[in-house]
């Protein structure tokens, strides 16, 4: 699989301290008075036996094809998918506690990044997104996530709904985020059991056949004049209603 080039202080940190990637070298800003963070890169890099290579900004401006590198950069093997059974599996080791993020069809790299980051903050246990016409784990949205990507497990599959019918089939309950008239207000739904959160895509929502695969469609209390909060809001909303329930 094609290498990727990570950059910026705490997707690079992360990659560092997950120690999930291959990671074949580490370029830093040549200065005489490195800042805390990036010794800090440098020496989790060095323990993992990483080559570190001291280069100019204008290196590492041309490399990451950015300005927004903040002096680090690393070339580290693509990131590593789950598969779909062993994401049940490992989740399942949490009991009634087990919840997986099901994405459908997101498009922008930034919203599944921020979902991540969320998902990771509040102990989620494995994400699961599409094969095609979706996101996927890119750079980008590494980046997004400010590098918890590294620590998430995420798989990706080829049918959504076959997969949440073999969620259901191991005990969990899918709840799908969706303004219908058989919505449910959160507190109507009960979420403390093993539990698959689906959020749909940012134009459309879910699918129809994904909607009608949910045992309950949510509808977020929305009380301003915009129909529709952005779907990593909505998604972050969702889980944390999940993290309150359990208490």
């Amino acid at each position: 699989m094609k290498n990727e080039i990570i950059y910026g202080r705490q997707p690079v940190r992360e990659l560092l301290r997950a120690k999930r990637r291959t990671v074949h070298s580490l370029s830093l800003f040549q200065t005489r008075k490195p800042t805390q963070e990036l010794a800090e890169i440098e020496g989790l890099a060095r323990k993992l036996g990483v080559h570190v290579n001291f280069v100019q900004r204008q290196q590492l401006d041309q490399a990451t094809d950015s300005r927004n590198h903040q002096g680090v950069m690393v070339d580290a093997s693509a990131y590593p998918t789950l598969d779909f059974d062993d994401l049940i599996a490992s989740a399942k080791k949490a009991g009634n506690s087990a919840f997986i993020l099901v994405l459908d069809h997101l498009e922008d790299p930034q919203n599944l990044g921020s979902l991540i980051r969320t998902a990771e903050a509040i102990g989620v246990h494995g994400v699961v997104i599409p094969s095609d016409r979706a996101a996927s784990v890119t750079p980008s949205a590494v980046r997004a996530s400010a590098g918890a990507t590294e620590w998430v497990k995420v798989s990706v599959v080829t049918n959504l709904v076959r997969s949440m019918q073999t969620l259901q089939k191991e005990g969990f309950w899918i709840t799908g985020l969706e303004a219908m008239n058989d919505s449910k207000k959160p507190s109507e739904i009960d979420l403390k059991g093993p539990v698959g959160l689906v959020v749909g895509s940012e134009g459309s929502g879910m699918g129809r056949l994904v909607r009608e695969t949910c045992d309950f469609l949510m509808e977020l209390p929305m009380v301003g004049n915009v129909t529709s909060y952005n779907a990593s809001v909505a998604g972050a909303m969702a889980m944390y209603e999940v993290v309150r329930q359990r208490g």
